[in-house]
């Protein structure tokens, strides 16, 4: 641990030099890299010179201990401020997603459940919504496709962040784990009886790329374009605006068709299906890891349950970490920090057991 702290805090102070450099502000894209990378490194540095300085503190009280009681008396507390820093410092040593940094196309998609399944994807969206404002992110919704009762049958929206979140902070780091089937059971809108029906929507969570990071042979895509259909403006069902893109070598489909140009439909569609190539081989790259990099959390397997959401017991519950709580219609209000923390603990938890297990073998 200690010697991966150090190679951090010296890759620190190499790009504080870089930084200083006069010339490395000829190139911007440069200038972004470092400084992204210089920003996600100080939160290490502080808790290794933290943990150094409590090592040293330690060190002297012991020493001092045997000529005078009042050292002795402090070393119980330097001992838990020591175990203290160093699990702040081991947490932070965790091998971290590359993407963390990135913003997010998430995709909530109606399931099973037909029309209430729909009105549930559309709860699901309003949520994140909320949430997203609740930590000052900016949304837009690129794509959807509404249902006859206000419901979505599709719908793809983008949440970025504003300015350079810190690590840990940014949406991918946060909503990567919102991806897989979401189940609710309440009594339909559209049942008479009252019978508690259960019904489920799909969520999926890409990073965004950037044009550079995912490179497209425009002879590997079919473009088709057709007339928009559903809840629009004047453009919908009079001009073919709408666009649909597959890129042949993955199968990849893409459509989008809320704006009124397909020009700018088409540049959305090629903005989901940057995210979704990112994600393909950001898949394929993870399946390729070793079992102790893998999170234990977050699959690759977007079938997975991975939350119920009960109506009638106001309850929310979390099928992989067990989280549970009974604060059902403030989540859905967009208070879902405690829900998505519970599955960034209990990530960093397998982390750190695996990080564990490597290094006792």
């Amino acid at each position: 641990m200690l010697e991966s702290a150090a190679a951090l805090v010296h890759e620190h102070a190499d790009l504080e030099k870089q930084l200083a450099d006069p010339e490395v502000f000829a190139d911007q894209g440069l200038v972004r890299k470092l400084n992204k990378r210089y920003a996600a490194l100080a939160p290490t540095v502080a808790a290794y010179h933290a943990w150094h300085a409590a090592t040293d503190d330690l060190a002297a009280a012991r020493e001092l201990a045997t000529e005078d009681a009042g050292f002795a008396a402090e070393v119980p507390s330097l001992e838990a401020r020591l175990a203290e820093t160093e699990e702040v410092l081991r947490r932070l040593l965790i091998p971290r997603d590359p993407d963390d940094d990135r913003d997010v196309i998430l995709e909530v998609k109606a399931g099973e459940g037909g029309e209430e399944s729909a009105l549930f994807a559309g709860d699901l969206l309003r949520m994140y919504l909320r949430y997203a404002e609740r930590r000052g992110w900016r949304t837009e919704v690129i794509d959807a496709t509404e249902s006859d009762l206000g419901g979505y049958k599709d719908v793809q929206v983008a949440v970025k962040a504003k300015g350079t979140p810190q690590p840990g902070e940014a949406p991918w780091a946060r909503l990567k784990y919102e991806g897989g089937v979401h189940r609710v059971q309440r009594v339909p809108v559209t049942e008479s009886q009252g019978r508690i029906h259960t019904s489920a929507a799909g969520v999926l969570v890409m990073p965004e790329a950037e044009d550079v990071e995912v490179t497209i042979d425009p002879n590997d895509l079919k473009i088709d374009v057709y007339r928009s259909s559903g809840p629009g403006g004047q453009s919908v069902n009079t001009t073919d605006s709408a666009v649909r893109i597959t890129h042949l070598p993955t199968g990849v489909v893409v459509s989008c068709q809320n704006e009124k140009s397909q020009l700018q439909n088409k540049e959305s569609a090629m903005r989901v299906l940057r995210a979704r190539l990112h994600a393909l081989a950001k898949e394929a790259a993870d399946a390729e890891a070793s079992a102790a990099r893998r999170s234990q959390v977050r699959t690759v397997d977007r079938s997975e349950r991975i939350r119920t959401y009960n109506f009638p017991e106001n309850r929310i519950s979390d099928h992989r970490t067990g989280y549970k709580s009974y604060n059902l219609d403030t989540v859905l209000d967009g208070d879902l920090e405690a829900v998505v923390q519970s599955a960034v603990d209990a990530d960093e938890a397998a982390q750190m057991a695996a990080v564990a297990d490597g290094a006792g073998q």
